[in-house]
């Protein structure tokens, strides 16, 4: 038999301890929570077990004859107990501090009977010589723990069965408490539901809740992988019943790391899962009828059955019956939860299979927890009358994990491929839009093209224009090049200074000419007045007369050349003055388009060489445009060449899913899985990408 600090799923025999009938009823006044001390304080008819020790032969001779003799003792007062049950009462029992030292035979009380202070010194010896039992008298131990472990020996044992009583972490229980954990809040959630009804944990402040705080804080600080489950609160909630805070965990400590809670409380749950595995295994191998009423109802094991491994039953069942299996579980480990629920299931399998599955679940809440309130040992008896095989489990245990482990690569596979599904979506995105983007790429080609034939023209049109300008800049060029220059102007105006000189001196003469021509017309006239016509009847006088007429009429006619040759000099004057201006105004006016065709020129020449610059930059744009088109084309390939190579592996890979899947059906080893719920998306996600593969 391993040692307590060994696994505690020990290998044990299918059979039970022989086969007794409950009495009929409890005695009258006995406590349940507490009962004798050799009883299970939680026992009403334990004498029937007791009255059958199962001690085998070789254990016999093993033992010496004072322990023979006490054991005929034994069975002696259970036969008296069993006639008179008034002597079963018991003193009632009070949550006693048990320390860590032995418990020693001397400390029975005086006024216990004969058969309580046997079981005193038997419990006493056996704490006391608890290495020698436990490498010789195994067996014996083993029934007398199945038959129950007294009340006041149970925090002692169970440290000593869960090899608790030294460990190096009781010394940091203290520095736990005042470091923080970051479950704190979540402890203090659950803390008043943890035992709401039990006296000890009753109120919000009381010492129970305290200590639970403290003992699932302090172990959620040593083990921050699982930190803090709800589920585990009850199994310390049941130590703290026994023992004070430091050695409840240092037992809690012994429990989650070799009693395999430690992987029922972790996030993943796993042994959980394999717990679950194993029952309906057991559930379809004894219970066939009851398994497919189940599985009709669809009724899972998990929904009933997940508590029974999570709490030990102590949720279930009530305190007593409860405490009974955790003497078990701490010597047998979780052998005793796959007996105690096939035994329940094989007790209640009438009537669960007339009833629906709310019909069930209210069967499984409200009836069965109380069916053995009266009598634990007759679902101890009826618990090891179940068929258990532990190498049949061990088996069981490398099933599930190569399931597991299938399903797990099976998920990673399924991860892969919704991986590459995801990818090869972005790579069809990604073609897609290469496409819209080469399409666009193909417009913006056009559309630059268009724009550069038209720049082409503009440019044809300004080289024409500014040819033009440049024949019309020379043509004003020769023509201000035949004007005057600037000396022949000043030429012209002295001559026409001149000419006005001239012009002012004619007048002058001719103003004198009148003044002399009016003087003489004076004369005359006096002349002709004073009778000057008699004395003129001479011919001298005629010929004085004549040569003044003559004299007169050569200087009118001097007068008429004077005035017209004024004239002539007037009209040249005007004709050189307009003229003059004529020439002024085309010199300004020629200016002004010189200046405006040289400021038109360099705008041409500035338009040019933008032109030209913007012709360049398209042409090089375009060179880039065709060479990424190229490059886009060629990625655009390869990528198609890639997600066909994809859609083949792809394929291939659907086609071993699906063997394996076939070969899983065919195995019975993928019922619960949802491989083919997987493998059925995957298809129709494949078959998607195919027909948009082939689209594109």
């Amino acid at each position: 038999m391993p040692t307590p600090s060994g696994s505690p799923e020990r290998e044990g025999s299918t059979g039970g301890p022989n086969q007794l009938e409950c009495p009929p009823s409890s005695p009258p006044g006995m406590d349940h929570s507490m009962g004798s001390p050799l009883l299970s304080p939680d026992s009403s008819c334990q004498d029937a077990m007791l009255s059958a020790p199962a001690a085998s032969p070789a254990d016999s001779e093993s033992l010496s004859p004072d322990e023979l003799e006490l054991l005929a003792k034994l069975e002696e007062q259970n036969r008296l107990l069993e006639a008179d049950s008034k002597s079963m009462r018991s003193m009632s029992g009070s949550r006693r501090n048990s320390g860590s030292s032995l418990v020693s035979s001397s400390s029975a009380s005086s006024n216990l009977s004969h058969l309580e202070e046997d079981t005193w010194i038997l419990w006493g010896r056996i704490v006391n010589e608890w290495d020698e039992w436990r490498r010789k008298k195994d067996k014996l131990l083993k029934e007398l723990i199945r038959k129950g472990i007294p009340h006041h020996f149970r925090a002692i044992v169970w440290q000593l069965l869960g090899n608790a009583t030294d460990m190096p972490v009781k010394n940091q229980y203290s520095e736990l408490l005042k470091m923080s954990s970051p479950c704190e809040k979540l402890i203090r959630r659950d803390i008043a539901r943890t035992y709401p009804e039990h006296e000890f944990f009753k109120g919000q402040d009381s010492l129970g809740q305290e200590v639970l705080f403290n003992v699932m804080k302090a172990y959620s600080l040593v083990d921050r992988e699982v930190g803090y489950c709800q589920g585990s609160a009850f199994i310390v909630g049941l130590l703290l019943m026994q023992m004070p805070e430091e050695e409840a965990f240092c037992v809690f400590v012994r429990l989650m790391q070799e009693y395999r809670l430690r992987e029922l409380f972790k996030p993943t749950m796993a042994e959980l899962g394999l717990c679950i595995y194993q029952f309906e295994y057991l559930l379809q191998e004894q219970l066939p009828e009851l398994n497919v009423h189940f599985r009709s109802q669809s009724f899972h094991t998990s929904m009933y059955a997940s508590s029974w491994f999570l709490t030990l039953f102590l949720t279930f069942l009530p305190m007593p019956v409860a405490t009974r299996i955790f003497d078990i579980f701490m010597y047998e480990g979780l052998e005793i939860i796959f007996r105690v629920g096939m035994a329940i299931l094989q007790y209640n399998q009438t009537d669960l299979i007339q009833l629906d599955m709310e019909g069930m679940s209210q069967h499984f809440q409200k009836v069965i927890p109380h069916q053995f309130d009266s009598c634990p040992d007759k679902l101890i008896l009826r618990a090891y009358q179940v068929k258990y095989n532990p190498k049949r489990m061990k088996k069981l245990e490398k099933e599930y994990t190569t399931i597991k482990n299938k399903e797990m690569e099976e998920q990673i596979e399924i991860k892969r491929l919704r991986t590459e599904n995801r990818l090869l979506k972005q790579r069809i995105e990604t073609l897609e839009k290469v496409r819209d983007r080469n399409l666009y790429t193909e417009q913006f080609v056009t559309g630059l093209q268009m724009q550069l034939e038209q720049s082409r023209l503009q440019e044809a049109e300004l080289l024409g224009a500014l040819k033009e300008m440049q024949d019309k800049v020379l043509d004003l060029e020769k023509r201000s090049s035949s004007l005057p220059d600037e000396n022949n102007v000043a030429q012209l105006q002295d001559e026409l200074k001149l000419v006005k000189l001239r012009e002012l001196e004619t007048l002058h003469s001719f103003r004198e000419m009148q003044d002399t021509v009016t003087e003489l017309n004076q004369r005359w006239q006096l002349h002709m007045s004073k009778g000057g016509g008699g004395h003129w009847k001479e011919s001298p006088k005629k010929n004085a007369l004549n040569e003044l007429q003559d004299k007169l009429m050569g200087v009118r006619l001097r007068e008429a050349q004077a005035q017209a040759e004024l004239r002539e000099v007037k009209l040249q004057a005007i004709q050189l003055e307009s003229q003059n201006q004529i020439h002024s105004k085309l010199i300004g006016r020629h200016e002004v388009e010189s200046a405006a065709m040289q400021e038109r020129l360099q705008q041409l020449a500035g338009q040019n060489k933008g032109m030209l610059a913007q012709l360049t930059e398209m042409k090089r744009k375009q060179a880039e445009l065709d060479c990424k088109s190229k490059e886009e084309v060629m990625a655009v390939r390869l990528r198609e060449a890639d997600s066909m190579a994809a859609m083949a592996e792809f394929r291939q890979k659907i086609a071993e899913l699906e063997i394996q899947k076939e070969e899983g059906l065919i195995q019975g080893q993928l019922n619960h899985s949802d491989s083919r719920q997987y493998i059925t998306q995957l298809r129709d996600q494949i078959g998607e990408l195919k027909n948009e593969v082939t689209h594109i």
